[in-house]
Formats: C-alpha cells, sequence, structure tokens
C-alpha cells in the first residue's frame, strides 16, 4: 500500500487490544507506531518508584520535566524507553495498572504526554492509539477508530495475557480492575474517554486479530492523497 502521509487514530477502552490492532496496521503500511497508554503507564511508573503523591501539585509538575518517553524497536517489537530505560515489561505489571488512571486523569501529566505525542506526530505517518487520540491529540486524523468489547470478554483476555507472562492473578481481580478503569477514564475531568463524532466503531467481542486488522485496514484504504476519508 502506497504511504498517505496519514494519522490513524484507535481510542477505545482497557483491554480492548488496542495496541495489537495499531501494532499490526502499523507494520502493515509501514508506519510509525505509538502507544500512548504505554506513556502514561512509563509516567505512573516513575511516579511510584520516586514516591511522587498525585494531590502535591508542584512534586507532580517538577516530576514531568524529568521524563522523557520514547519508542523502538527491537527484534520485531516495540519497546518502550523511560528516560532511555526499557521498562516494557515493568509497566504492565499490577501495582502500575491499578495507578495508571489516577495518573493519566491529572491535567498536568496530559498535557505533558499530549505535548510529546504531537511532537511525534509530526513525522506523519502515525498510528497512535490511547483514550483521547482522536479527541484531544490529534482531532484532524484521517482515520479514527472506537474500540469497544463486551467487558467479560476483554477481562478473560487480560487474565490470559497476564498469567501466560508467570503473574498470580485471578479472572475476578482483572474483571474489577478494568471496570474500575473504565468508570475512571469516562468520567475524569481532563480529556475523558468518549467517541469523536467521526470516530467509526470496531466492536471486536466476536472478531479475531486477522479480522480486526483487515476491517481497520478497509478504512485506511478509503483515505485520499489529501488525506481526507473517501
Amino acid at each position: 500500500m502506497t504511504k498517505k502521509n496519514i494519522i490513524v487514530a484507535i481510542d477505545g477502552y482497557s483491554s480492548c487490544g488496542k495496541s495489537t490492532v495499531a501494532k499490526a496496521l502499523a507494520n502493515q503500511l509501514h508506519y510509525v507506531y505509538v502507544d500512548s497508554g504505554a506513556m502514561y503507564r512509563a509516567v505512573t511508573l516513575y511516579f511510584l518508584r520516586n514516591g511522587i503523591r498525585l494531590d502535591d501539585e508542584q512534586a507532580v509538575n517538577e516530576a514531568l520535566k524529568h521524563i522523557y518517553i520514547d519508542f523502538h524497536k527491537e527484534q520485531g517489537s516495540t519497546r518502550v524507553l523511560l528516560n532511555d530505560e526499557d521498562v516494557s515489561e515493568e509497566i504492565r505489571q499490577m501495582p502500575v495498572s491499578e495507578q495508571v488512571s489516577a495518573v493519566s486523569a491529572l491535567k498536568a501529566v496530559r498535557q505533558a504526554m499530549v505535548a510529546q505525542q504531537q511532537k511525534m506526530g509530526e513525522r506523519k505517518n502515525l498510528v497512535m492509539d490511547g483514550r483521547d487520540i482522536g479527541t484531544a491529540v490529534f482531532p484532524e486524523a484521517a482515520v479514527k477508530i472506537f474500540m469497544t468489547a463486551d467487558p467479560k470478554v476483554r477481562a478473560e483476555r487480560r487474565y490470559l495475557e497476564l498469567t501466560n507472562k508467570g503473574q498470580n492473578i485471578t479472572l475476578e481481580e482483572v474483571f474489577e480492575n478494568i471496570a474500575h478503569r473504565d468508570y475512571q477514564d469516562t468520567t475524569r475531568k481532563e480529556s475523558p474517554l468518549v467517541r469523536a463524532e467521526d470516530a467509526i466503531i470496531l466492536d471486536n467481542t466476536e472478531m479475531n486479530e486477522a479480522e480486526q486488522l483487515n476491517f481497520v485496514l478497509a478504512k485506511v484504504e478509503k483515505v485520499d492523497g489529501k488525506g481526507c476519508m473517501l
């Protein structure tokens, strides 16, 4: 497929497989992939490591000055770097999962990450997934996808992912974590999770990864040379 110099924004609920679809799409199109959720997880990890209290505005603002997040490919997978340290595995642990929604709800955190994300977007030919990519980060994105799935299915998928990595956790704990994150993400004051008016809904409750990728590819195919959806 010929590059069209566009941005693809993929938003949606936690554990919907946004990153999986976004990575596959970026690989197929040879676009840059940015996992915005991983960025907020990296900030959360930094806060946990350094004892940053979320109600201490001065400490939060000072900490953000020392956080730089980047991505690089290694043996076919995208790695997350926090100040040049590979934290790809650690940011997926439950301590981070339990705090990331609260951290990402902070206005200062979102402003700092959006600034880094928009700078990445200057490269164009970009696929980015998260909670507010099509609404706050790149409202001009040529293709906007909003992903959703049945909460029980999402919990089962996440549970399998975590247990396959050796984490000792119950399905009930994962379900409760997802429900809590959904509530926080959709009710937070700063950039809540909402579907952009022009976003295309992708409910993948009963879809496999190949079907999801083909669905999004078909939408990208409809973008003309000027970056507009036909």
